[in-house]
């Protein structure tokens, strides 16, 4: 049965079906169904219990940009439940995309052979484009450019719940390259749909966020303050979220070298300005931005709780979207 292409569509309430292109797809009570359903799948996987929630059901994973946690998450996600992948790294060069093949027809290609497409992409837009060539299966955004990232949003939120046991009334720093960072974007999208939320915002002015985002985002009602430095950061914030200053995005390096690792958390950092309860995180790779020494603190989330918490996730958003929750 042909699924309703009318453009890209809000949850509410019902998953079955439904491109994840975007966190603006999302109400806060669409985030919360996802909390509880990543609770479930976190069970299975820890205890390694046999699932046949996705038997019988194959998900293409198709990257044409390098990845390996979004990648590695999405495949054991889908076996852990009983599914099968098809799995494509690198289409342009290994697909019939080297010959010339659309997005479109590579899109109604895939989706004959499974039950719904994995994508990541270099350009902005990419997902909603392949959302709307196909015509039978749901489409999954795992990153589009510096567009969005909407399942590294909902791992985070995971992460920040299991530890706050909230949503609201938090206050939180993101760092880094707030320009180009699709799972800023997305996360800051996630945070504005509770009540209370002050992000401070520290990054080069080079990678600040563009006005039309920054105006966009403040006018969902989330308090965005933007800072130059490390000494006005929040003292006892709820969460750091720290980010790579993303060399892919520049024209040329010598622009990247003149922006890059500006902001290195440290174990000094740590020390003046995190509270007890302050968790750090970051969507990974790490290229210098946090101290290794920094990982044995266990403030520090993103190597434990919060990439675990991306299979479980992915696990949970498969299942609903393929209607087996």
């Amino acid at each position: 049965m042909p699924k309703d292409n009318s453009g890209i569509q809000k949850i509410n309430g019902n998953f079955k079906g439904k491109d994840i292109v975007s966190l603006d797809q999302f109400s806060s009570k669409d985030i919360d169904i996802v909390l509880k359903v990543t609770k479930k799948m976190k069970t299975i996987a820890v205890n390694a219990k046999p699932s046949r929630i996705l038997a019988g059901n194959i998900v293409t994973l198709i990257f044409y940009e390098p990845s390996s946690r979004t990648f590695g998450s999405f495949a054991a996600a889908v076996k852990q439940l009983g599914g099968q992948t098809i799995e494509i790294q690198d289409p342009q060069h290994f697909s019939s995309v080297s010959k010339g093949e659309t997005l479109e027809d590579t899109m109604r290609v895939f989706e004959a052979y499974s039950d719904a497409i994995v994508i990541r992409h270099p350009v902005k837009g990419t997902a909603e484009a392949a959302a709307n060539a196909a015509f039978f299966v749901p489409i999954v955004n795992a990153g589009d450019g510096i567009g969005e990232h909407p399942t590294q949003a909902l791992l985070d939120l995971a992460t920040i719940f299991e530890k706050h046991k909230r949503l609201n009334n938090l206050t939180g720093v993101m760092a880094g390259d707030l320009l180009n960072g699709r799972t800023i974007h997305s996360l800051i999208r996630a945070l504005a749909l509770y009540k209370g939320t002050t992000l401070y915002l520290l990054s080069p002015k080079e990678l600040k966020l563009t006005r039309e985002d920054y105006n966009n985002f403040t006018s969902r009602g989330i308090k965005l303050i933007e800072i130059e430095n490390e000494t006005q950061l929040p003292k006892n914030a709820d969460f750091w979220y720290w980010t790579r200053v993303q060399k892919e995005r520049f024209s040329s390096l010598e622009e990247y070298e003149k922006v890059k690792n500006k902001f290195i958390v440290t174990p000094e950092l740590m020390k003046t300005y995190a509270g007890k309860n302050t968790i750090l995180m970051h969507p990974l790779p790490r290229v210098g931005e946090i101290l290794p020494e920094i990982d044995n603190d266990p403030r520090a989330m993103y190597l434990r709780s919060e990439v675990r918490n991306g299979m479980y996730v992915r696990m949970a958003l498969l299942a609903l979207i393929l209607g087996k929750v």
